[in-house]
């Protein structure tokens, strides 16, 4: 068994592979301050739980784009749970290319979405992550990362309105009935919700005729992906697991 590590910029995210059956996930915040045995702890916990001995992980892998966790973390999973550790970064065979201008502004989660669209779709793919940011990142029939927009994410947006607008509440993020909203709780869902709509819309749009790929692949994942991917035709795949395969993917290639 593998364990593989999302660090995100909220959540933490976990997944347990048994060759390629992914058999659990869980998460644990980002953003709360831990000690390595504190990480120990509860992953161990969490493990048990979810019915995974721990022995019987053979290695891990992690893939973050946030620093500062990184130390307790690491930390805690080699003392309590498996010391064969992989962290995605320079060295580590992908599969994949990095053609931007400069590669290593490129983080790690963004390259692990390409290379699981790449891989379980294949190219040319264009694959969108509705998480703290919502990216869309470009990968080519070769198999190379070409370039990639990055917009506010659905959350960010929102708590922008609810913080910055003394008038406007906190809300839950859901399509509304309709776009001709009547009060203030549903004008602002239509406003974030059809907005994004709107902007994933234009942006497929507008990087096929760019690049001229009329036969490109438009996957998407992240917690809010699958209210858009269910209002518009331009996403082919919605997969909510494609970071998790993505590490399992990686792991793969540097342990054959």
């Amino acid at each position: 068994m593998v364990l593989v590590v999302d660090v995100g910029n909220t959540n933490i995210t976990f997944g347990v592979y048994d060759g390629k059956n992914l058999v659990t996930t869980f998460r644990l915040m980002s953003k709360t301050q831990r000690t390595s045995d504190e990480y120990g702890v509860l992953i161990t916990e969490l493990l048990s739980k979810n019915d995974i001995n721990t022995k019987k992980i053979e290695g891990a892998i992690i893939a973050s784009v946030v620093p500062n966790v990184m130390h307790s973390l690491t930390g805690g999973i080699k003392r309590y749970v498996i010391d064969r550790l992989m962290i995605v970064g320079v060295g580590i065979k992908t599969g994949i290319k990095v053609v931007t201008e400069n590669p290593k502004e490129i983080g790690p989660d963004r390259i692990v979405d390409a290379v699981a669209a790449y891989e379980l779709y294949g190219g040319p793919v264009l694959v969108m992550d509705f998480g703290t940011a919502t990216t869309y990142d470009l990968v080519n029939a070769d198999g190379c990362f070409c370039a990639g927009i990055t917009a506010p994410g659905i959350r960010t947006s929102a708590r922008a309105l609810w913080q910055d607008a003394a008038k406007l509440p906190e809300i839950e993020i859901k399509k509304p009935a309709s776009i001709l909203a009547q009060e203030t709780i549903s004008s602002m869902q239509a406003g974030l919700v059809y907005g994004q709509i709107g902007q994933t819309e234009y942006i497929v749009k507008r990087v096929k005729k760019e690049t001229g790929y009329d036969n490109l692949k438009v996957v998407a994942t992240g917690g809010l992906g699958r209210i858009i991917a269910e209002e518009t035709d331009v996403i082919q795949e919605y997969n909510s697991a494609l970071t998790l395969e993505g590490l399992r993917i990686i792991y793969e290639k540097n342990n054959k």
